[in-house]
């Protein structure tokens, strides 16, 4: 039986999800030199992060790349158990919010630089994420996704 990721699906149907909504909302690919191997494969593997949230009330991840899951120090259970807002130190979570609702207004941001927190306490200051809504092709919203490459510990 295939991975189902939360509130989503299959493992193939976020993967489709991820990559559709980053290209209708930036006009970009998630993946632009897309290998042969397929989609999931190559979200999961990427050299940069990539991960999710569903629609709860007080979101929880539904999906981390092996980037973000080894940047958390989470194993899939945990992560995938995580409110999104644990994510931030409990100093930066209202700017974390008041930035999400930007994100849900706006479709997507591409420039949001933060503090986030691992599983073990390491903090790391994320640099020009990009972050979207996550809206399949009937037009509903299925939560919201965000990728980036540089990051350093504080």
């Amino acid at each position: 039986m295939a991975e189902e990721i939360r509130g989503i699906g299959s493992k193939e149907e976020h993967a489709r999800l991820l990559q559709d909504s980053y290209r209708r909302l930036t006009g970009k690919d998630l993946l632009p030199n897309m290998p042969d191997r397929g989609l999931t494969d190559a979200i999961d593997e990427a050299a940069f992060v990539i991960l999710s949230h569903g629609t709860e009330g007080d979101p929880v991840l539904n999906y981390g790349n092996r980037m973000a899951m080894r940047l958390w120090e989470m194993d899939r259970e945990t992560f995938v158990r995580t409110p999104s807002r644990l994510t931030a130190e409990p100093m930066e979570r209202g700017e974390r919010a008041k930035f999400l609702e930007r994100v849900t207004a706006q479709g997507f941001v591409d420039d949001y630089t933060g503090i986030r927190i691992s599983n073990t306490g390491k903090r790391f200051y994320i640099v020009e994420a990009t972050v979207w809504n996550l809206i399949d092709e009937a037009g509903a919203y299925r939560g919201q996704a965000a990728t980036f490459s540089k990051y350093r510990y504080v």
